[in-house]
């Protein structure tokens, strides 16, 4: 069967998209559309999108939102109403000053922290479901950065089903889903490498034999700023206001659905390698893997057979 891939830019990273199909270029073409309108929709960078109407419209009341920005609205606040979750899409105040990853960072002081913390509580983002409105507190800023890739491939690769693709990969950076047979490999299995934290982006420690799944790696070594001979990281602890302290590198998820995959890094990134594996044990259809700051891999045993590494090659 015909086969094509397209490379982008966009939602902060580089998208790589692979299918299988009669037509590949006609599909690739409505992807890469499809990436561009839902960049415009859930960007917190852009000043024209429909996340950032909503941050605009702080303080002022609820504004209506299209379903699908609703539905993952919805979806991060639950998750990160826990008082032991990472994650925590009201966050933006603190993104937005300290601007990890972009040109413009900068170390906030103590002062300038205190005062954004108490804007970054998601209990204070008002939902209406019958009315698919979203209404924030004064000073509030929503940041979807750490659930949206995740969406936006589960809604590319509901797409591809629908116009009966055979096979497709979807590479969002640190965010893979794939679906059907990998061309190259005779036993149909997907091989998804698993960054090494310690090295430049495209070494790893392992790989993960996966179908029809996603595999989803957050790491600390993702976006950072240096200071003063210290590095900070993008993950933020939402009690302090700085980045996380933790023994994790790196959490991956190997999900069906690969915004929960997003959630779950996110989610319990700050908690101890065991105390992770554990939270994901009774979850169906996700489990996962860590690597501490000492670079040793962690997984629960039921994993083990779909894990490549190089030694045992």
């Amino acid at each position: 069967m015909p086969e094509g891939q397209r490379v982008l830019q966009g939602m902060g990273t580089v998208i790589t998209i692979w299918v299988q199909h009669e037509t590949p270029e006609v599909i690739l073409e409505e992807a890469a559309q499809r990436a561009a309108a839902f960049e415009q929709r859930f960007s917190a960078n852009d000043p024209t999108s429909e996340l950032m109407q909503i941050n605009q419209q702080e303080g002022q009341g609820a504004i209506a939102t299209a379903p699908e920005l609703f539905e993952l609205i919805a979806l991060g606040k639950t998750h990160s109403l826990p008082k032991d979750s990472y994650l925590n899409i009201a966050i933006g105040p603190l993104v937005q000053e300290w601007r990890i990853g972009f040109q413009d960072a900068h170390l906030p002081t103590p002062e300038k922290i205190a005062e954004l913390l108490p804007k970054t509580d998601p209990a204070k983002i008002v939902l209406d479901e019958a009315l698919q409105t979203v209404g924030l507190a004064a000073g509030m800023k929503l940041d979807l950065g750490a659930v949206a890739k995740g969406y936006f491939a589960d809604l590319l690769m509901t797409y591809f089903k629908q116009v009966g693709v055979a096979a497709a990969l979807i590479d969002l950076g640190g965010n893979v889903m794939t679906y059907g047979d990998a061309p190259s490999h005779a036993d149909g299995y997907w091989r998804i490498g698993i960054q090494n934290p310690f090295l430049p982006r495209g070494n790893f420690v392992a790989a993960l034999k996966v179908r029809n799944q996603s595999v989803v790696t957050s790491g600390i070594y993702e976006r950072t700023y240096q200071v003063a001979g210290k590095t900070y990281h993008h993950i933020f602890d939402r009690e302090t206001g700085y980045p996380l302290e933790s023994a994790i590198a790196s959490v991956t998820i190997l999900s069906d659905r690969s915004v929960d995959g997003e959630i779950w890094t996110t989610r319990l990134f700050g908690k101890e390698p065991q105390a992770i594996l554990q939270e994901l044990a009774p979850l169906e259809g996700i489990t996962g893997l860590v690597i501490t700051k000492q670079g040793e891999l962690i997984y629960p045993q039921e994993l083990a057979r779909l894990i490549e590494t190089p030694t045992a090659e």
